[in-house]
């Protein structure tokens, strides 16, 4: 009997106590159900599972062991679903020389079966997100596929169970992982069984509540379920799965949405480098198929459907978590068929300004003021004529977007119909037909010494 309790890392099993009697301990229950609400930002997993169990009238004992896995002691809960009236957790104690085991003091007032809810948190179990997008051969729209790997070093295997992925973070005052380490198990005593949710943040407490509150998992059609919870989200992944330790398992999180993709060239050294580059834009709302949930962030391999069939690759590329309604970008790098440079074509000074000895009076020959050889350069105007070239050797026309910050008291005088991102980021954009080569004109005057007054971008339509 004991060797089957022990051919398992998490043992569960019933005793009960009579007068003259030693303890007879039953056999192993087995799990009738397991649900996994995966914390990734803080690796930590709400493990809720369900046994039958068999109890005498009387006095019975529950005992429960966590050898070799990363369960947190503390965060034990034993809870009665049938016959919870006639069913009594009396206290739980710790046994003296067992450190990673403990009694549940049960009082029945029956002979038979009952069924019971145990629940705790664990650490090692882990998950990362992908995707898959297939653009069509014209790249407007693509199929994008999500997948979930998640991977077991928990040191249990959790077999036909139901899967929560809560997208979000979490701040918990001590991490579960430490405490299974450190062994920081109350000594031997009665204690309450009471949850870890109640050292959690109020809104990471509301999401374990609120899997909690489930009864007994029933079994059903293989669907996308997600739930919303404060800042969290939780996804269930469709149907049941086994999580063996020391294994990791891909499984499907969504699959076939087919979503419009715009296609944009932009050059933001602050973003992307000082280089131009191509991206691919989708917006996660329902417009675009898309939207019923955050999307967690993960890696991304990138395919072109080919008009002849078969798939190229375009690039393996990484995202950020992605809210509702808010746009995610793809960035491709560097297209080879569309050529960029920035040109300098022309610089020159003027409204010069002078100061003559201790005066405070300052001189410009530009107002008609005789200046000295021995006065001495205050102020004066910087101009730079720039050209922001782009030639398109693609089949179809592009979209071009600019926003580069400038230093400095500038003024940015183009006929580019330009709008400031901020107070001195000037942002405009173009068309390129295909075969084209755009030459995209404007100046920079820049106000040095004693004619700057702010660091700022100011627009000015070119005469």
């Amino acid at each position: 009997m004991w060797k089957k309790l022990l051919s398992v890392p998490i043992a569960l099993a019933i005793a009960w106590t009579a007068p003259a009697q030693n303890i007879d301990v039953s056999t192993l229950p087995p799990r009738d159900s397991v649900q996994l609400t995966i914390y990734n930002s803080e690796d930590i997993t709400l493990v809720r599972e369900t046994r039958h169990v068999t109890v005498k009238q009387g006095d019975n004992v529950l005992q429960f062991s966590w050898a070799n896995t990363l369960i947190d002691p503390s965060s034990l809960s034993l809870t009665f679903l049938e016959r919870a009236n006639d069913l009594e957790l009396v206290d739980t104690v710790f046994p003296h020389g067992r450190p990673q085991a403990l009694y549940w003091n049960v009082r029945s007032k029956f002979d038979g079966e009952a069924v019971v809810a145990i629940s705790y948190f664990t650490s090692g179990i882990t998950w990362t997100a992908d995707y898959v997008g297939i653009t069509s051969d014209d790249e407007s729209s693509m199929t994008f596929d999500g997948y979930v790997t998640i991977a077991n070093n928990s040191g249990d295997d959790y077999a036909d169970a139901s899967v929560r992925l809560v997208v979000g973070t979490i701040n918990l005052v001590e991490r579960i992982r430490d405490l299974a380490s450190r062994g920081l198990v109350p000594p031997a005593a009665v204690l309450e069984s009471e949850s870890r949710m109640r050292d959690m943040p109020a809104p990471a407490a509301e999401a374990a509540k609120a899997v909690l509150a489930d009864a007994l998992m029933e079994r059903k059609e293989k669907e996308i379920v997600k739930q919303g919870l404060s800042e969290y989200f939780i996804f269930t992944v469709p149907g049941e799965e086994t999580i063996r330790n020391g294994h990791a398992k891909r499984m499907r999180l969504f699959e076939g949405t087919k979503v419009p993709v715009t296609t944009v060239y932009r050059y933001r050294p602050m973003e992307y480098g000082d280089q131009l580059v191509k991206l691919f834009l989708v917006r996660n709302d329902k417009s675009s198929t898309l939207g019923d949930s955050p999307l967690p962030d993960g890696a991304v391999r990138l395919f072109r459907r080919q008009p002849t069939g078969g798939l190229s690759v375009i690039a393996f590329v990484p995202t950020k978590y992605v809210p509702i309604g808010q746009e995610f970008e793809f960035n491709l790098g560097r297209d080879p068929q569309v050529i960029f440079e920035r040109l300098a074509t022309r610089t020159w000074r003027d409204d010069f300004w002078f100061k003559r000895g201790d005066q405070q009076k300052l001189y410009s020959p530009t107002k008609g003021d005789k200046v000295n050889d021995n006065d001495t350069v205050v102020g004066w105007n910087d101009h730079e004529a720039r050209l922001e070239r782009v030639r398109n050797y693609r089949g179809a026309p592009i979209n071009v977007e600019f926003r580069f910050p400038i230093s400095g008291d500038v003024t940015f005088v183009s006929s580019l119909d330009p709008t400031l991102f901020d107070f001195r980021t000037p942002d405009f954009k173009t068309t390129v037909k295909s075969g084209e080569r755009k030459d995209l004109a404007y100046e920079l005057v820049s106000r040095q010494g004693t004619n700057a007054t702010q660091n700022a971008v100011k627009l000015e339509a070119a005469k």
